[in-house]
């Protein structure tokens, strides 16, 4: 069998990806390029999920799924491109609150998914009718189906994850992140068997304590990683000791853990095999393996199709080339 460029022997594989937003969700443009997509199963961040004028909203899922839509709007980084806001003009004309923006094609997500979710669906169901709808392939998760909402303790004080990311735009320095939601939380039906069942786990290079985090803290999740007869992948979101987009290396110096790809890799040590760096953090390789992975060094900027494709390939190779019980001994 041929993955697009990528040559496999046996059934087919079945690759699990953890995910949060943005960064994940241009990765996973450039995964489905090289694999059959219905061989991809997401499990999707809902530690940023919230409620915004009655309805259910899911950040993260949803930009995944915009975005292997086709539908996403780039410019923005969020909603649907050339979506209007007709909607938010007249709540604000009403007196409410519009810092959280929602387009109007995109509401009719939203107000779908409060529906189902009224009427007794679980949120897992309503997504997967979601992604039916979008005519997706792969397989979006969520990771529970229970609200697990992330919580920050900021400068500003307790904030919900919105308020800080959106309302404030990130300027209050985190504190601590409370993670106490998913804790409580069970993970969705097939979260767990997605992980010990895969051929193979992709951590995207997502903020690593509030967009990996969250699915990591999910009961079952971490250990079933640990536990998985696969190998798996992680890819830094840190690159030169900037994240490219979000507050993900100022969080990791707030909390002290330092704002490097070096200091995800300890963040994921009990369980990844394979750490990838960018070609900019070559240099921390020794310092990544000396953690008991194995590093890579490769281009992780996606900026086009081509470098999304080409990271989703050298990791493919690298699930292939790298078995778990090589590296665990």
């Amino acid at each position: 069998m041929i993955l697009r460029g990528v040559a496999t022997k046996g059934p087919a594989p079945m690759i699990t990806v953890l995910a949060g937003g943005i960064g994940a969700a241009k990765f996973l443009e450039g995964l489905v390029a090289m694999m059959p997509p219905e061989e991809v199963t997401v499990i999707a961040n809902t530690g940023d999920d919230a409620e915004f004028h009655g309805l259910h909203v899911s950040p993260d899922m949803d930009t995944v799924m915009y975005t292997l839509a086709g539908w996403a709007d780039r410019e923005r980084g969020w909603g649907i491109r050339g979506d209007t806001f007709h909607c938010l003009v007249a709540l604000a004309q009403l007196g409410e609150e519009t810092w959280f923006q929602l387009g109007d094609r995109d509401l009719a997500t939203h107000l779908y998914r409060t529906r189902r979710l009224r009427k007794g669906a679980t949120l897992a169901e309503a997504t997967l009718e979601l992604c039916r709808a979008a005519s997706l392939r792969c397989r979006i998760i969520p990771t529970s189906n229970s609200p697990a909402p992330t919580r920050l303790r900021t400068t500003a004080g307790m904030l919900s994850f919105q308020e800080y990311f959106v309302k404030l735009r990130q300027e209050p320095e985190v504190l601590e992140v409370d993670l106490s939601a998913a804790e409580r939380a069970a993970p969705a039906p097939g979260v767990l068997e997605s992980i010990r069942e895969a051929a193979g786990v992709i951590v995207a290079p997502s903020n690593p304590l509030i967009s990996i985090g969250p699915i990591l803290a999910v009961p079952g999740v971490r250990e079933s990683l640990r536990n998985t007869p696969v190998p798996v992948v992680a890819i830094s979101p840190i690159i030169g000791g900037k994240a490219l987009k979000g507050p993900a290396d100022r969080m990791l110096a707030s909390l002290g853990l330092g704002a490097s790809a070096a200091a995800v890799a300890e963040l994921y040590r009990d369980f990844a095999d394979v750490f990838v760096l960018d070609q900019q953090d070559a240099h921390l390789q020794a310092e990544v393996e000396s953690k008991g992975m194995k590093a890579i060094v490769a281009q992780t900027i996606m900026s086009t199709t081509e470098t999304r494709q080409q990271l989703a390939r050298t990791v493919l190779e690298a699930l292939r080339a790298v078995p778990r019980a090589a590296i665990n001994g």
